[in-house]
């Protein structure tokens, strides 16, 4: 009997703690790890006032923070996009990657956050990136994140100056 009610006890405990956390996104002012560790979790559900399922508003100050995790391969549940693959596979750091695009182009980088190799007929799963291929993007993107913080001058002659994926032979669908 005292071990049924020690049980009680330590499952009440661990459900009190696990409901009292606060580790709320918040839309306009966003924290990344909270973020991050909601998607792993697979209880992000940020909605708008329709009721949709929606992104933070994340920012180019937020980029530094995000490409952190971009070589995180830890497979989540879901993604808020307006595509979710049904290849079963949604890796966290190739859908970090895809904010950090979106940023940078200024809207959604494709339907989806699955990057395709360049060459790509349609957005198949046969055409997703595999582990390797979305490191190397993730190497990739950072790179470039870094060599941002020189401005871009007459005397540049880098082609790829803004375009992370430049001569990668992957792309965003």
């Amino acid at each position: 009997m005292k071990q049924i009610i020690n049980l009680i006890v330590i499952l009440f405990a661990a459900f009190c703690i696990s409901s009292c956390t606060n580790d709320t996104v918040e839309y306009n002012n966003p924290e990344v790890g909270v973020f991050i560790k909601q998607l792993k979790a697979g209880v992000y559900n940020n909605k708008n006032e329709l009721g949709i399922i929606v992104l933070p508003d994340f920012t180019g100050e937020d980029v530094s923070d995000l490409l952190k995790h971009a070589d995180d391969l830890t497979v989540i549940p879901s993604f808020p996009t307006m595509y979710n693959s049904n290849s079963g596979k949604i890796r966290l750091g190739e859908c970090i990657l895809w904010i950090v695009e979106s940023l940078r182009l200024g809207m959604p980088a494709s339907m989806g956050c699955n990057m395709v190799e360049a060459n790509a007929d349609n957005y198949e799963a046969i055409y997703f990136l595999n582990d390797e291929e979305v490191l190397d993007a993730a190497a990739r993107y950072k790179h470039w994140w870094e060599n941002r913080k020189y401005p871009r001058t007459t005397w540049t002659i880098d082609p790829c100056f803004d375009d992370p994926l430049c001569g990668s032979g992957y792309r965003w669908w």
